[in-house]
């Protein structure tokens, strides 16, 4: 039998690889629903967004509106964690649709008794869906529509808007078609606004020479929130490998008293479900997370599915790592740069299904000990759908999990890792520092498909990348860094205290830091206050306070006359937050310019008074017109402005 639907549904939107993968928000947030909607003619067309969450047995339903093109646009919100569907639904709408034909006649002076009867039967078929008050109405417009006496009268009924109303709101849906079912998983909203301090707890020692431990990173706690933190990274903390162990600088010779690289995971002392020793025991570890929920802080934890040399898994397990001929194990590579104190394990292995459960239990270990964050180490060297197993199979009994990928590889290789399941993702951000380029890359991250399932989070440093412009840097340009990270992106994160400290000391020629705490520990001062932690704090303070800046997507940038000042607008769903912010990209010189201010977004007219209140300073200032001037110092490089109209 031949389809009878008349309704085509095309190019719905949001959805990702036509809806192979879920879309992303959090909890509260909007999913603005659009289709091309179409049908053969030119009869009167109604269409819906029908949605519900996976613990929900019936369908909501919001209508969709049309706006030009057959392109029709609406939305729903979702409140709670979890999975949500939503499908479009269109219908040619008959009754509207002879409603819609009946004033043209009556406008044409052309007489309608026999197109009233017709409305009869329209009225009939929904009477028993309407409620008491408006079935009395439908049932005096039905005799209404009878009586040829009463014509004038019918006409006139049947032309106003509380008839349109009645049908618009209680569609037959003759005939409907509807889309293939979409997916939107809803995360807390962790995952979409965080702000991350990464520091190694081997150094957080009071004492110079001294490994530190988890009751010293309690010390540091209260530090880190007074800046406005509110989640502590805390790379490796299982025992580290003694075979190939790798000493100061990488060098593949370690001496006595050497530490190691924390990414080295395995020795004698266990594996990835054990502790360091020198940092404590478990119980220690434990006491950690709870002092730091103590903060409003949670713990992230790496997780970094490689092994040291003389990890457990190596004798436990060897089918997991692969051999040479020769009898040795594969250590990890990354032509030219080599790996002796890893090894990379063997997806591969004929074991594997043993291999991934183990990978899994690992994750459900440290949940069952509190951690609720994990920063993944290289998953762009593990297999997809590896991830997209393990990250659905932890989802499934813990829908609170957050995992950011440590992935600085190719783009599409970043969107598949997003693509599978990965909340928040490392970006190119590091490394983008022109008024071009970071407009460019935001416009990539917040205006295409990317918007819909891959949250970035910018990190301006971190162990592994101290880029070129940091090194030697002054205060302005480490102030202007962070100035950009954290209000481009609503999740972003450091690595500190190095960032704060400005330490920037390289190894020639390279973007990696000399004496890495990768390979040893450093001593800090943890004291210490300067004026870049002082700005960071008001930052954070900013963020936190302002919803306009606990989201990435919603970010205009402004037109101003100068290449090295960047502008941009931003604001919250229903912009009852809206936030300016002028950021110099210049460190050592004083930059001026006049700034268009999108008036129009902001839904005020031309002349219009808006008091600019910068909330670094707090200072007010008026601005009427929709081209303001504009002067930054290299001393505080920056103003964010709220918008009070």
């Amino acid at each position: 039998m031949q389809n009878q639907k008349r309704v085509v549904i095309d190019y719905v939107s949001p959805s990702v690889n036509n809806g192979e993968f879920y879309i992303k928000r959090v909890v509260q947030e909007i999913v603005n629903v659009s289709a091309h909607i179409m049908a053969d003619g030119h009869d009167v067309l109604g269409a819906s967004v029908v949605y519900k969450h996976e613990r929900e047995k019936t369908w909501k339903e919001t209508r969709l509106a049309l706006s030009s093109n057959d392109e029709w646009h609406g939305s729903f919100s979702v409140e709670k964690q979890g999975y949500y569907t939503y499908k479009v639904q269109a219908w040619v709408d008959y009754a509207l649709n002879w409603r819609y034909g009946l004033i043209r006649k009556i406008n044409d002076g052309q007489h309608v008794n026999s197109e009233l009867l017709e409305g009869v039967e329209h009225i009939e078929a929904i009477l028993d869906k309407v409620n008491n008050e408006d079935k009395a109405y439908l049932e005096k417009l039905r005799d209404l529509f009878k009586n040829e006496n009463d014509y004038g009268e019918a006409i006139t009924e049947a032309c106003t808007d509380r008839l349109y109303q009645i049908f618009y709101a209680n569609p037959l849906k003759i005939l409907a078609n509807t889309s293939i079912d979409y997916t939107v998983y809803v995360d807390r909203k962790k995952a979409r606004f965080s702000t991350w301090y990464e520091f190694f707890p081997r150094s957080a020692s009071e004492h110079e020479g001294v490994h530190g431990t988890f009751k010293d990173c309690e010390r540091i706690l209260p530090r880190v929130k007074n800046m406005g933190f509110d989640v502590v990274y805390l790379p490796p903390v299982h025992p580290i490998g003694e075979v190939n162990r790798k000493g100061k600088n990488n060098t593949t010779e370690a001496y006595d008293g050497d530490v190691g690289s924390t990414w080295g995971i395995g020795s004698q002392y266990g594996g990835h479900k054990d502790i360091h020793p020198q940092l404590g025991s478990l119980d220690d570890f434990k006491a950690l997370i709870q002092k730091a929920k103590d903060h409003d802080i949670e713990i992230a934890m790496d997780y970094a599915l490689q092994a040291a040399p003389d990890h457990p898994w190596v004798k436990e397990h060897p089918s997991w790592f692969k051999w040479r001929p020769d009898g040795t194990v594969q250590y990890a590579e990354n032509p030219p740069k080599k790996y002796q104190d890893i090894l990379p394990i063997y997806w591969e292995s004929e074991d594997y299904k043993s291999l991934w459960n183990e990978c899994l239990d690992i994750l459900l270990f440290w949940i069952d000990c509190g951690i609720r964050i994990f920063r993944v180490d290289n998953p762009h060297t593990k297999p997809f759908y590896f991830w997209n197993w393990i990250i659905t199979q932890v989802k499934a009994k813990h829908p609170d999990i957050i995992f950011l990928a440590e992935a600085f590889t190719a783009p599409k290789v970043m969107q598949q890792l997003a693509k599978q399941g990965y909340t928040q993702s490392y970006t190119y951000f590091t490394w983008r520092e022109s008024k071009h380029e970071l407009i460019e890359y935001v416009e990539e991250l917040t205006k295409s498909e990317l918007k819909e399932y891959m949250q970035p989070n910018f990190w301006p440093n971190t162990p592994d990348i101290n880029p070129y412009h940091l090194q030697g840097a002054n205060e302005s340009k480490h102030i202007i860094r962070y100035a950009l990270a954290a209000t481009l992106s609503s999740s972003i994160g450091i690595y500190g205290p190095v960032f704060e400290y400005m330490l920037s000391s390289s190894l020639l020629g390279k973007e990696e830091y000399l004496n890495s705490e990768k390979f040893q520990i450093t001593h800090y001062d943890w004291d210490i206050k300067n004026k870049l932690t002082t700005v960071i704090a008001k930052i954070n303070y900013i963020r936190h306070h302002n919803p306009a800046l606990q989201q990435t997507n919603n970010i205009k940038f402004c037109h101003i006359e100068n290449d090295n000042l960047i502008a941009f607008y931003k604001w919250n769903d229903d912009r009852t937050n809206q936030i300016f912010i002028i950021i110099s990209l210049d460190a050592h010189n004083s930059q001026q310019g006049t700034v268009q201010v999108p008036l129009h977004d902001i839904g005020v007219p031309h002349g219009h008074n808006l008091e600019m209140h910068d909330l670094i300073t707090d200072s007010r200032y008026n601005w009427n017109n929709e081209w303001c001037y504009v002067e930054l110092h290299p001393t505080m490089p920056f103003h964010i402005f709220k918008i009070n109209k």
